[in-house]
């Protein structure tokens, strides 16, 4: 308890700005079909958002070292707010692509400011307990910000202006905490071929990741409203495959850590296939059998990710992880910006059930690669081996706050 309190401010920083973000995805979603924009025009705004993003965490540790965390942290949360309330101002859907790229660019450099607060407080005693934490927190909140889509009616001013006030109370914890700022964070180099040589694997697996997820959560609203879904049964089915993430943690990370993690990686990616497979055939079935199909997904895609993490990081030098971590995150974001548009453009040619089949086909290929991995390469030793972590997609420096040991 002692140390949530210590760490009170910046943990409900992260709450704040996951609300807000989270609920604008899936609010944009519907809001857009609601005033007619395409499916991929919707799948556009998707992407955009991963736009500004990788913007964002490229420039926010120059612009935290020119300003400091609180006035650059403030800079951000005014574009998240600008960003969220001037959606209603015109119903264009490049006008919303281009204030998506505005609250991603925000979202990025809230993350950043949080984390190097954070990297800067935790100590060797308490880096678990504050990290495990974060976690925790950053995952409850996204869940809050599901359900809140149905409770708020797309295409409203009132919808936009809670999430931009969400955008402007996150100001308040930082900005009236007594701690100290920390120095400004480092920005890491991003060489991703050079990740790609590392672990061929680990890249592919942080790709599909970004194809898979992103695809899901941006163009999953769509999906559901043509499933027949109302705005309470698309937060709900959105939840669920958060929370089927959330339970998959620990036993995907046993056996991650148990056995070889190309084994793993393909298993899950096989179990990802069976699964999309039949929820693209069964889904209509029923709202039920549509809620327990997102929740399996997220166990089955959600650890993709921290998988393909933790094998390429089995093959870094301990001086390279920062900047590895960093790259994988570029890598997952170059999946992230293609798939929303990808995707919407399937379900508005071939109809909603395609979502899940294009991201099965995309486990496919990831199952495949691991495969031809295991033929040519063997696995890493077992002292080299990394301990298996959830790895939040948030910044480019969450690699440093994880600090991962061997």
């Amino acid at each position: 308890m002692r140390l949530i309190v210590s760490f009170a401010a910046l943990f409900l920083a992260v709450a704040l700005v996951q609300l807000g973000s989270g609920a604008l995805a899936p609010l944009d979603a519907l809001s857009g079909a609601a005033v007619g924009f395409s499916t991929a025009e919707i799948g556009l705004l998707g992407s955009a958002h991963f736009v500004g993003f990788f913007v964002g965490c490229w420039l926010a540790p120059r612009l935290t070292g020119a300003v400091g965390h609180v006035r650059v942290f403030a800079a951000f949360a005014a574009c998240g707010a600008i960003g969220a309330l001037a959606h209603p101002l015109w119903y264009e859907p490049l006008f919303w692509a281009g204030l998506r790229v505005i609250t991603g660019f925000a979202l990025a450099g809230a993350y950043t400011v949080i984390e190097s607060w954070l990297q800067a407080r935790v100590t060797t005693r308490t880096r678990g307990r504050a990290i495990g934490a974060y976690r925790v927190v950053d995952l409850m909140a996204a869940l809050v910000a599901q359900a809140l889509i149905a409770a708020l009616p797309p295409a409203e001013f009132v919808s936009y202006n809670i999430i931009a006030m969400l955008c402007c109370l996150c100001l308040l914890p930082l900005t009236l905490t007594t701690s100290e700022a920390p120095p400004p964070p480092l920005a890491p180099r991003l060489r991703p071929l050079r990740t790609f040589r590392l672990s061929p694997l680990g890249a592919a697996g942080v790709f599909i990741a970004g194809v898979t997820m992103p695809a899901f959560r941006m163009v999953g609203p769509i999906y559901g409203l043509d499933m027949g879904l109302d705005a309470g049964g698309i937060a709900l089915f959105l939840s669920a495959a958060i929370l089927g993430g959330a339970i998959a943690q620990i036993p995907v990370g046993m056996l991650a850590d148990r056995y070889d993690r190309r084994w793993v990686l393909v298993w899950v990616s096989t179990a990802a296939i069976a699964v999309c497979s039949g929820v693209a055939v069964f889904g209509g079935a029923s709202p039920a059998t549509l809620y327990m199909g997102a929740l399996a997904f997220g166990v089955v895609s959600f650890p993709i990710y921290s998988i393909s993490s933790a094998h390429a990081n089995d093959f870094a030098e301990p001086g390279e992880t920062v900047e590895l971590n960093a790259s994988l995150l570029f890598i997952y974001g170059l999946g992230a910006i293609l798939s929303p548009v990808a995707a919407a453009w399937l379900i508005e040619t071939q109809g909603p059930a395609s979502l899940f089949l294009f991201i099965a086909a995309a486990h496919a290929a990831l199952a495949g690669v691991g495969v031809w991995r295991m033929a040519v390469r063997p696995a890493a030793a077992p002292d080299a081996r990394t301990p298996y972590v959830y790895t939040p997609r948030t910044t480019f420096g969450v690699g440093r706050l994880l600090r991962r040991r061997r």
